[in-house]
Order: C-alpha cells, then sequence, then structure tokens
C-alpha cells in the first residue's frame, strides 16, 4: 500500500518537472506575456450610475397621429363695426295692414265767406301794384330792370356833384355796363326831351406810361362793352397832361368825353332790395 502511494507521487513529481522544463524552455517566457486564463464566471450586477450629462438635441421625429378635437371654446369679444356695404335690392312690397279706425267727423267750414274775403285781398292787392306801378312809371319817372331802378334827375349838376346827388338818394351814377343797359338809358335820355345826361365813368389813376383810362363810377374798369363813337374810341384813354375827363350818354345811345366840370342833368341807378312784407324798396324822386 505504501509503495504504491510512493509510486503515485513520484510520477505526479516527474510530470511537474516536465512541465517546468517546457515553460522556461518556450520561447514566449522572454516576452513577459502571460496566457489568459479561463472565463471567470459572470459578476454581480453593480449599483446604478450617477445621471450623465444632457447630450445634444436629435433630429426631429416623425409627426405623430392627429389628436381628437377638442371642445368648442367661449365667444370672443365682439369687433369694431365693418364698413356699410352696398345698397341691396328694393325687397317685395309686404302685406297690407289693417284698416285703421274712422275718424272723428270735421268742423263745417263756412268756404264761401273765406272765398269772397280771399277774392277781395286778391282785387286789392291788384289795385296796390297798378299804383305803386303809377308812382314809379309817371310821377317818379323810373325805368327799371330786373335788377336795378333807373332815375333820371333833372338838375344840372358837375359830375361830382351829381355822383354825391346819386349817393344821398341811396344809389350811384348809372352805369351802362351792357348794350341792353345803354338802350334802355337812352330811350330814358330822349323820351325825357334831353340830348344828352351824365353817366357813371370817369378817368381812373394814372397808369405806368403816364396816361389816365376810363373806369365804371364804382372804380371797376371799362371791360367788354363800350359805346364810344369812333372819333371818342381813339380818345378812350386821356394823356396826363389834360384836365380830367367824364362821360355822357347821348339820346342816341353814343357816349361821348365831356370835361367833369361841366353842370348837366344825370342819371342815378338803385339796387332792387326786399323789404319785410315783399316789397320793393323805391328810390326818392328829385
Amino acid at each position: 500500500m505504501m509503495g504504491r502511494q510512493y509510486s503515485t507521487g513520484l510520477f505526479e513529481l516527474c510530470v511537474f518537472m516536465t512541465v517546468v522544463n517546457y515553460i522556461f524552455a518556450s520561447p514566449e517566457v522572454c516576452t513577459n506575456s502571460l496566457l489568459p486564463g479561463a472565463k471567470g464566471d459572470l459578476g454581480q450586477i453593480g449599483e446604478e450610475g450617477d445621471q450623465g450629462k444632457m447630450g445634444k438635441n436629435g433630429p426631429p421625429g416623425l409627426p405623430g397621429v392627429a389628436g381628437e378635437t377638442g371642445l368648442k371654446g367661449e365667444m370672443g369679444h365682439t369687433g369694431k363695426m365693418g364698413p356699410a356695404g352696398d345698397k341691396g335690392d328694393k325687397g317685395d312690397a309686404g302685406v297690407d295692414g289693417p284698416s285703421g279706425l274712422k275718424g272723428k267727423p270735421g268742423s263745417t267750414c263756412d268756404c264761401g265767406r273765406y272765398r269772397k274775403v280771399v277774392g277781395q285781398l286778391e282785387i286789392n292787392t291788384g289795385k296796390l301794384r297798378s299804383a305803386v306801378r303809377f308812382v314809379k312809371n309817371v310821377i317818379l319817372g323810373l325805368k327799371e330792370t330786373e335788377e336795378r331802378y333807373y332815375l333820371l334827375v333833372k338838375e344840372a349838376k358837375r359830375y361830382r356833384e351829381a355822383s354825391m346827388n346819386c349817393k344821398l338818394r341811396g344809389g350811384i351814377l348809372a352805369m351802362p355796363k351792357t348794350s341792353d343797359i345803354n338802350h334802355l338809358m337812352a330811350d330814358y335820355v330822349s323820351q325825357a326831351g334831353l340830348t344828352r345826361v351824365y353817366i357813371g365813368v370817369q378817368t381812373g389813376s394814372k397808369e405806368t406810361d403816364g396816361t389816365r383810362s376810363y373806369v365804371y363810377a364804382d372804380s371797376n374798369p371799362l371791360r367788354g362793352f363800350a359805346a364810344w363813337s369812333q372819333e371818342e374810341e381813339l380818345n378812350s384813354t386821356i394823356s396826363s397832361t389834360t384836365n380830367s375827363s367824364c362821360a355822357e350818354l347821348l339820346s342816341t345811345g353814343i357816349w361821348g368825353h365831356v370835361e367833369c366840370e361841366v353842370a348837366m342833368f344825370f342819371i342815378c341807378e338803385f339796387p332792387k332790395s326786399k323789404r319785410r312784407g315783399g316789397g320793393r324798396e323805391v328810390p326818392a324822386s328829385s
């Protein structure tokens, strides 16, 4: 028994020495490298580590599925009123409403009596118009147009005095600014048995060339219409060396130059103005 154990130990020693000799005899011993051992058993799971730093944003994901429609929200505030639209087409006529209640009977009118009063007023008004026409045309000897009265004053005065006389009456020396007015005034002079009268035309301020042109009594220049004769037309611009010159109207309708110091009759004109009650203001007679 002892011999057998001794043999076994000797065998194991021989094997050990053989392995040692082999290891030291191998050229890999000089590389100081060790051969990996056999794979060990799986270790235990370690504890959870600390949270790492936030990484960079990744690419956006695919759009998700549309969610369900939410509930209807509350009504918002009323906005500002917009501009008015175009006028629409006229609608159909509505149904006729019910008839109203019968009214109370009216009072009896004595229409015949009132008709007589109105008729008498019309007669009196006509008589008054005739009386006014008689006063204007016969007593005062006025001529008139739609806008003005014209009065021939049979008082011989110089131009300046005649102009002042017309202003005291509430008017101005007559200014024939149109052919129709000039014709009316010429007939007025002829019917009065006169040959010439002063009109509201005289020389104005001095021009740059030293001459003076004619202007109306209201200081407006002569424009458009003038009734100078051919001879007078050549002298319608007066030299500054001559005396101040005025204008006369002949019964033929022609204008003539005349010195302002000559005394003669004249015509005044008055604008028509309504008084309270619808009457017309009539200028005072001479």
